[in-house]
């Protein structure tokens, strides 16, 4: 038995569980991958930069599947390790953005709204 790195038995997980979701709801499926591939297209953003925001996502989002998925498109379209970190860099503001945000709506709306 071969060894696998746990990427790789991930991503395969993905695949082996988009392909099960596909026999039960093909149109669906579909759809789905159509509309993913569209957004993927090169635009005005490139693949390198696509796959760089659908990695920061995929961080923020806490999605295994993406994460594995996207660091793998991130590779594939010759983005540095540097690149991948700045952008999970980027994530890691937001999500502590976030958390910031909603301690800012509990203070201005809860605890000033029960005090009145």
């Amino acid at each position: 038995m071969e060894d696998h790195t746990y990427t790789e038995v991930v991503l395969q997980e993905y695949k082996v569980g988009m392909g099960a979701f596909a026999e039960k709801l093909p149109s669906v499926a579909s759809a789905f991958h159509s509309f993913t591939e569209t957004c993927f297209e090169d635009g005005k953003l490139d693949q390198k930069q696509k796959q760089l925001i659908a990695l920061a996502i995929s961080v923020y989002a806490h999605n295994e599947y993406c994460i594995v998925f996207h660091t793998k498109g991130c590779l594939d379209a010759g983005c540095s390790e540097e690149e991948m970190m700045e952008s999970i860099g980027v994530a890691a503001a937001l999500g502590g953005g976030s958390a910031m945000s909603h301690g800012v709506t509990v203070w201005q709306d809860a605890i000033e709204g029960f005090s009145e």
